[in-house]
């Protein structure tokens, strides 16, 4: 048997936990268009006055065995093109494989049975080229999108990961905005068991000691923000890389299908660069071939 020291194991619960997932709700969560744009309404202040200065926000809150993430922003998109390309499950594959932890990613249909319930396999593994082998597959199950003629809802769902992750969820709801933009929820959450729990400490306490999230959470005397770090902190860096992966797929619409992976990876890394602290972990040239193979490859077989 193959061994592993702990911070080896605690990269593969972080790579599993990167994915976009949401489970059981720890916050509001809206399942209409009415309700969504109550939502935006009650928010519209905090995402005028958003610290990112473009209207965004994140939050990211824990239970004792659960953890989520949210973040709610206007795209510069018509609620059509989002409806039209976020409703396909195929999307999902293109978008999860923008972050640096998704290895590879396929879309698994029944070609017996046009009606089954598609499934979407994603290996999650570390920052950097990695073997198949030491990838960790996830299966998640794609649910129906409802689509209406101003609301969009995508779930996606698995129910293990590894070493004591649990209850992976994916869920984006989407509505039409006055300006003729698009409103966007995506939220995610996944369980963990002690395991889990365990080797997310020893990582946070090691190898992520010195990362930290966008929200801030005091300041220094001199006013300098301090930010929150930990587990917050790790959610709330996936959640804005999953949703930079998000604007760059929609970005990448308009150009031939050719090209659109190319400028995908391009802008993705170029919008992570927006805040270094945060989201640099390799550089430009590093990422763009390693996701060109994975792409290319897509570490087949599967």
């Amino acid at each position: 048997m193959r061994r592993f020291n702990v911070n080896f194991l605690a990269l593969i619960v972080v790579a599993a936990i990167s994915l976009i997932a949401h489970g059981n709700s720890i916050a509001l969560q809206p399942s209409s268009q009415d309700a969504l744009l109550q939502l935006r309404d009650s928010l519209n202040q905090r995402i005028v006055s958003s610290p990112f200065k473009i209207p965004l926000l994140i939050e990211s809150v824990q239970s004792s065995d659960n953890i989520q993430g949210d973040v709610y922003a206007e795209v510069k998109h018509s609620f059509a093109t989002v409806s039209a390309s976020l409703g396909s499950p195929q999307a999902w594959c293109d978008i999860l494989i923008l972050h640096l932890n998704t290895k590879s990613c396929a879309l698994q249909l029944d070609a017996n049975n046009p009606e089954a319930t598609p499934t979407i396999l994603v290996r999650a593994g570390k920052k950097v080229e990695q073997k198949e082998s030491e990838a960790y597959p996830i299966q998640f199950i794609w649910k129906d999108s409802i689509r209406e003629a101003d609301y969009l809802q995508v779930n996606l769902s698995a129910k293990t990961g590894p070493l004591g992750t649990r209850d992976y969820r994916i869920e984006l709801k989407a509505t039409s905005t006055p300006a003729g933009q698009t409103f966007i929820h995506l939220a995610y959450s996944y369980g963990f068991g002690s395991s889990a729990k365990f080797l997310m400490k020893a990582y946070l306490n090691t190898l992520a000691r010195d990362k930290i999230g966008f929200t801030v959470t005091s300041t220094e005397s001199s006013g300098k923000p301090i930010y929150v770090d930990g587990l917050l902190g790790l959610v709330e860096r996936n959640a804005m890389r999953y949703h930079l992966a998000v604007e760059a797929y929609l970005g990448a619409l308009h150009v031939a299908k050719p090209s659109q992976f190319e400028k995908r990876i391009n802008d993705w890394f170029a919008a992570t660069e927006r805040y270094p602290q945060q989201l640099r972990e390799i550089g430009l040239n590093q990422y763009l071939e390693m996701k060109r193979r994975e792409y290319r490859n897509g570490l087949a077989p599967i």
